[in-house]
This record gives C-alpha cells, structure tokens and sequence, in this order.
C-alpha cells in the first residue's frame, strides 16, 4: 500500500529527529559525522522538491526549527554545522520557488530569520540568497531590503546608542544590496547606493568586475585605479588591494597596454616574491625573453622569506638553488618552516641532493618532538628514518650520529618516543615493520593454513 504525503511527512520528521540526537552533545571531534548525518536527511527531502514541493518546504522548516533548537549543544556551530544550515535555507528558497509561493512572502519570511539569528547562520546569506533566488524572488527581496535601508536615516536628535543602531542597521542593508546588485551586474544601482554610503576598495573592484563583464575594459580600468588610491589611504592595506592590482594587470594586457602589465607585475614579485607573484608575472612575459626573466626573477627572490623562497623554488623545479637554500640555513630556521613545505621539497630532494633531504627530514622530525605533539610521533620517527637513508647514501654518518646524540641527549625523557627512535638508529623503523592490513592478513590467512593441513 502506498503512502500518503501525511505519513511520508511524519516518517521524514522522525528520520530528522533522530539526525539531530536531541539532548545528546555534540563534541568537536564528532561534528563531521553528526553533519553527515544531517546532510543525509536533507537529501531526503530535496528528493521530494519536483513531487510534493510545498511538502518540502514544511520540512524544511521543521529542519531549521530543529537545527536552532540544536545548535546549544554543539562544541562549534560555527564550523560545518553552521554551513549546513546556511545551505538548508538555500534549499527551502528553491523548494519555496518550486512549489509556486508568493515571493514577497518568501522574502518577508527570509529577512525574518536573518533578523532573529542569534547564532550567526545567516552571515552573509544574501550573497547565496541573490544567486539562486528568480527573477520575481530578486526584485521582492531587492525591494524589502531597500525598504529597510532607506529606513534608517539618522536624525540628530536621536540618542548615540540609537545612532549606533541605526548607523549598524544601515551598513547590514547596505552590504545586502551591494550582494543583491553585484549578482544582478546593476552599476547603475551599485552606483548610487556607493554614493549614498561610503565607497570602498572592494566596490571599486566590484564595479570594475561589473564592467569587465559587460565587455567595457576602459571603465572598469577607471573604477580599478580609483581603488587603488582608495586602499592606499588605508594604513595597513586590504584584500581589495590585492585583487584590484591583479585586475589591473589583466586589463592592461587586455587593452594592448601588455608593457604597463609587466611592469605592474614585476614590481608586485620584486615587492613579494612568491610563486604566486611569479605565476602572475610570467603570465605577462613574451615567450622568447621568459629565461632571461626567471633568472631575473630568482636573483630578486633572495630577499623573500624562507618558506616563501623554498616554495618558489619548489614550483619552478631549481633543485640547485633549493639545495644551496638548505644549505644555507641553520637547524632552527628550518624547523621553523611548515612540513607543508619542507615534505614535498625533501622528497623532491632526496635523489639528486640526499644531505640536503636529510636536514630537511630532520628538521620536520625536531619540529614534532620539540613542540612535545606526541600525537605526530609517529610522523616524526618516519622523518628520522628518512634521514637516516639520506645521511647514508650521501656517505655523512657522523651528521646522522650528531642528530641521535641530540635526540638521546635532549629528549630522553620522552619514552613514548625513544623507544621508537632507538629502533630507526638501530635500521628497523616504521617501514620495516608491516603494515596494519598486512599483520591482519597474515593472522586471516594462518588459521587457514592449518585447517588446511
């Protein structure tokens, strides 16, 4: 017999109550397991949006209504928990579409939870909000939020902490505009509104992105520069900066100005050598003078930091140079350069330059037991082994020797560790010893063999 919609509804509220573990709480480590389990059931639901969309609205709200009620006994709601939630009012705006309703309701109904969310789940939801909402739900969204801006013009009457109030509300409805605008690709309106406000480096590179896609290279040129400027008064710079430079070079290049690209590039690597900047740089250098230009761009790299340096000279393959680099530090700077870093630049290293690896092994194994992670020692007696193959094969036994006297004189006391340490001096390390699926499948298979006898 087939179930009825009623029935269907109350089976998938269950299924959403026991997601939720009411009146269990839920630590950080098990946050990820606990969200899968809600992404599980939401999946559930999206499957009823084309068949029983109005249905699927409901609950959707029963959802959100749950997940509110939920989110005291969570360690950190603001990590996947909070995303999750951000994504299920997305997808009750979709089914809210699907099933027909009234966008002003729609968007009366959004702007309400936006303004009761004590637990920050709709930071910024308008920004998702204005992508997936149609063109009925923009223009009703648009003009409830625009309501609520033009609302709050400050008198001078007003008391300080109702200008402060005020003067917040203002610039929350402002920057939902701004979302709404920049997806609607209106600069016209994005305009006006800056005037209204205060213009910034980022609507500059808004604007300007604005232009760029509607296929008016110089105006959007003109907005990028005047960014510029405007993050030039501020003291300690901004990621519009940043993405303002970025934009500039790209339309220099792309309004036959390749020359100022270059140049704008060159002093962006010579300001902050990375392989970032040298990406960018060489996306504006012709093809003939690139040699001449990375050699150029390697003798300024020598001023940038070093795990900036290490990674540049990871990504553009100067095994030599990377290997004087190690060379040239002591112990401790290298030890202070993320294993992010240094793993992939000893692997690449451990053929060609073997002593080179072997510090750089070294140092990843100092770093874990000096900072006492107990949790990564096994990691670090790998990166002892590993430099242990390294200062044999380059024939330099006594360094190796002079890192296990450091080992056994400075961090005797760590047992947990020794042991293990003394099992690589010894040559028998985590390599040597099998796996965990092959000690399992040695004991699976020996019962077998004597039954078999």
């Amino acid at each position: 017999m087939r179930k009825t919609p009623r029935n269907l509804t109350a089976q998938m509220e269950r299924s959403i109550e026991m997601a939720l573990a009411p009146g269990h709480v839920i630590s950080y480590k098990a946050n990820f397991d606990f969200v899968r389990e809600l992404e599980a059931a939401a999946k559930q639901i999206a499957l009823l949006v084309l068949a029983e969309p109005k249905g699927a609205v409901s609950l959707y709200e029963s959802f959100l209504a749950g997940c509110y009620a939920k989110a005291e006994e969570i360690d950190d709601s603001s990590g996947s928990f909070g995303q999750f939630v951000g994504e299920l009012f997305c997808a009750w705006i979709k089914a809210r579409q699907a099933s027909g309703a009234d966008p002003d309701k729609t968007a009366a109904r959004l702007l309400a939870w936006m303004d009761n969310d004590s637990y920050g789940f709709c930071y910024q939801l308008e920004k998702d909000a204005a992508k997936i909402l149609d063109k009925a739900g923009r223009d009703a969204f648009e003009t409830q939020v625009r309501a609520r801006f033009d609302a709050t013009t400050t008198t001078s009457a007003a008391g300080e902490s109702s200008r402060r109030n005020t003067d917040y509300q203002r610039r929350r409805w402002s920057e939902m505009l701004r979302a709404i605008y920049l997806n609607q690709n209106n600069v016209g309106c994005y305009i006006r509104l800056c005037e209204a406000t205060q213009l910034t480096g980022q609507d500059c590179h808004a604007l300007a992105t604005m232009l760029v896609a509607q296929r008016k290279s110089e105006e959007a040129l003109t907005w990028v520069e005047r960014g510029l400027v405007l993050d030039k008064q501020n003291p300690y710079g901004s990621m519009a900066g940043h993405d303002l430079a970025r934009l500039k070079r790209g339309l220099l290049k792309k309004l036959g100005r390749g020359n100022e690209a270059l140049e704008a590039a060159w002093a962006e690597f010579h300001k902050h050598p990375s392989k970032y900047s040298y990406d960018d740089l060489m996306k504006y250098v012709p093809k003939q003078e690139r040699a001449a230009w990375h050699e150029k761009a390697m003798d300024a790299a020598r001023t940038a930091d070093l795990h900036s340096l290490m990674q540049l000279l990871l990504e553009t393959k100067e095994l030599e140079r990377l290997a004087g680099l190690v060379g040239q530090n002591k112990d401790g700077a290298l030890e202070d350069v993320s294993h992010y870093t240094t793993e992939p630049a000893a692997k690449k290293l451990e053929k060609t330059h073997p002593e080179a690896a072997a510090r750089l092994w070294c140092a990843q194994g100092m770093r874990v037991i000096k900072a006492k992670k107990s949790k990564y020692y096994g990691a670090a007696l790998e990166n002892f082994e590993r430099a242990r193959r390294c200062y044999e094969r380059a024939g330099l036994i006594n360094d190796w020797q002079r890192v296990v006297n450091e080992v056994r004189s400075e961090h005797y006391r760590k047992t947990g560790f020794m042991s293990g340490f003394e099992e690589v001096v010894a040559g028998s390390g985590p390599s040597e010893k099998p796996s965990f699926l092959e000690r399992a499948k040695a004991r699976w298979s020996a019962p077998q063999a004597e039954s078999k006898d």
